[in-house]
């Protein structure tokens, strides 16, 4: 989820609202009993509307006044490490494996999450690692057994300001929620802002993230997944070699104040945190590009001028270029494992006036590690995913990923 607040005041002349306007809107609204025109991410949902038939009502929207410590770094395993790279223990539980593009998604058919193995679960990790995200369909699995399959992948992450079900004890899991009292308004966000890896700003983010959409519209709400190992496997050598080399700020500041602005309580104050801009997955050692619209500010050690193209480059590659992503339409009880360590995502926001509905499990993965780090604790060497799949098929590397350029033609 990544917010984008407005400031109190509006320092650079810009039109648009200031955070007393949308109170003062909100507060009016409210008052006419109007649909409420909102960023989805500024304001959170409280989903206070129909509960009396609503089978899922104790799933939606709670915010708890509690306040919680600064987060830790903590000890994280990936799982992938223990998996068999051939995963066929994974694969034989399935009746078809389809893999939605060549660069990320894959399918599992007949899998039920309820009967998987340690050794099941482990060759699931790797084949998120491996593909990005990877999607179920069908799947009766409650949210608590939900919450022991993200276990396996890591501690859980508990969110600073988002909502967590009304049922007690459920304070690790993340609620994403629309219906029709509240309308998605254009006029506060981009859609190229609405791209992210979830809580990014935390010193170990996220890892293999799970989302099971509860109640959904027939059509629209679909979710999109962008792939970092592909981004970094489009750009010229020279345009790696320099990203490897820098690191960005992420922070958390524009989604505590949104919730503020909304009138929420914040959990644990919210927290800034520079990353690696190429990191490596432990398991895969491929590397990828981590930067989001949604959290990432700006790159370090370089002028202004030139982080916010740089940014904005690898912004518009995430959001843009449909050649690294892949789009999933959700039907109730479908779920999908993602990881967060290279894929961004967003959702599509065209189901108003219908209900949205699901729970994400967010276990902690391990603290980004750039490429000198990786190479440096591990001996080894972290690898271009793209060439490595071309030398398992016995394909000679293009001669543009050896430095030279020339013109192509496309036609479709």
């Amino acid at each position: 989820m990544a917010p984008v607040a407005t400031s109190e005041e509006s320092g650079n002349g810009s039109i648009g609202n200031t955070v007393a306007d949308l109170k003062k809107a909100q507060a009016d609204k409210s008052l006419d009993h109007e649909p409420m025109f909102i960023n989805p991410f500024y304001s959170p949902s409280a989903g206070n509307e129909n509960d009396d038939d609503y089978q899922y009502a104790k799933y939606k929207p709670h915010f708890p006044v509690v306040n919680w410590k600064p987060l830790t770094e903590i000890e994280v395993t990936d799982r992938g490490h223990f998996a068999d790279s051939s995963k066929t223990a994974l694969f034989s539980a399935a009746q078809k494996v389809k893999h939605l593009t060549p660069t990320i998604g894959t399918e599992l058919v007949g899998v039920d999450l309820r009967q998987l193995t340690n050794q099941q679960k482990d060759e699931l990790a790797l084949l998120v690692a491996e593909r990005g995200v990877v999607f179920f369909r069908d799947q009766e699995l409650n949210i608590h057994e939900q919450l022991d399959i993200a276990r396996h992948f890591g501690p859980l992450h508990k969110h600073a300001t988002t909502p967590v079900p009304r049922e007690p004890g459920l304070e690790e899991v993340h609620v994403v929620y629309n219906d029709a009292a509240r309308r998605p308004d254009a006029s506060a966000f981009s859609k190229i802002e609405l791209w992210h890896s979830d809580v990014t700003y935390e010193i170990q983010p996220p890892s293999t993230t799970s989302l099971k959409v509860i109640s959904g519209p027939e059509y629209g709400g679909d979710t999109l997944w962008s792939s970092g190992y592909a981004l970094y496997s489009s750009l010229s050598p020279g345009m790696q070699a320099y990203l490897e080399g820098l690191t960005a700020l992420h922070s958390a500041v524009a989604q505590a104040e949104g919730s503020r602005a909304a009138g929420l309580h914040i959990r644990r104050e919210p927290v800034e945190t520079v990353h690696p801009v190429v990191r490596v997955h432990p398991v895969t050692g491929w590397k990828s590009v981590y930067v989001n619209p949604g959290f990432t500010r700006r790159i370090l050690g370089v002028p202004k001028a030139e982080s916010d193209t740089i940014l904005n480059f690898l912004f518009h590659q995430v959001a843009e270029n449909v050649d690294f992503q892949v789009r999933f339409h959700w039907e109730p009880n479908s779920i999908a494992f993602w990881d967060n360590r290279v894929v961004t995502h967003t959702a599509t926001f065209d189901f108003w006036p219908r209900t949205r509905h699901a729970l994400r499990a967010t276990p902690h993965g391990e603290k980004p590690e750039s490429v000198e780090n990786y190479e440096s604790r591990t001996g080894k060497v972290a690898k271009d995913r793209q060439i490595e799949i071309w030398k398992e098929q016995g394909i000679e590397i293009p001669q543009s990923k050896k430095g030279l350029s020339r013109a192509r033609g496309y036609n479709d």
